[in-house]
């Protein structure tokens, strides 16, 4: 699939804050609640910001911000987190672009494994992640809250 000449992806831009949000309270419905911290975009932007800022994208179709993901690398594994694409702007190949540009940035990390959660539900996200090459594996998912720090 083409992309639209008039598709960019680049780095996250500090303006690129507020179309995030509105572009995240869209995409996660269900993670609107910005009293639990791990889901107050907010938050997890500056956190983003201040650990490798430079693996945030944004694909922008025109002037209009229609993307996001994040991604990280600690050294063993990559991790993709916040991967959203505009409603109106999903099956044109924004997506791909997207995961494309992040896993091409891990890999000049010498990422050699990434990972990336989806709620079992999301039956549409599981399709286009499995599209793309990636695998249920036979793991569980384990998490645990920590105290917020001052």
């Amino acid at each position: 699939m083409r992309l639209d000449d008039d598709v960019t992806i680049r780095a996250f831009a500090r303006a690129d804050t507020e179309p995030v949000i509105a572009l995240w309270a869209d995409a996660f419905p269900n993670y609107s609640d910005a009293s639990v911290p791990h889901r107050d975009p907010r938050r997890s932007i500056e956190a983003k910001l201040a650990v490798q800022p430079e693996l945030f994208f944004v694909a922008l179709r025109g002037a209009r911000l229609t993307g996001t993901v994040m991604a990280g690398y600690d050294g063993h594994r990559g991790w993709l987190y916040s991967f959203a694409v505009a409603r109106e702007a999903r099956r044109l190949g924004i997506g791909r672009a997207l995961m494309a540009h992040a896993e091409a940035a891990l890999a000049t990390l010498g990422c050699r494994k990434i990972n990336l959660q989806v709620l079992a539900e999301n039956d549409e996200a599981c399709r286009f992640y499995a599209a793309l090459g990636y695998q249920v594996e036979q793991l569980v998912s384990f998490g645990k809250r920590l105290p917020m720090s001052a």
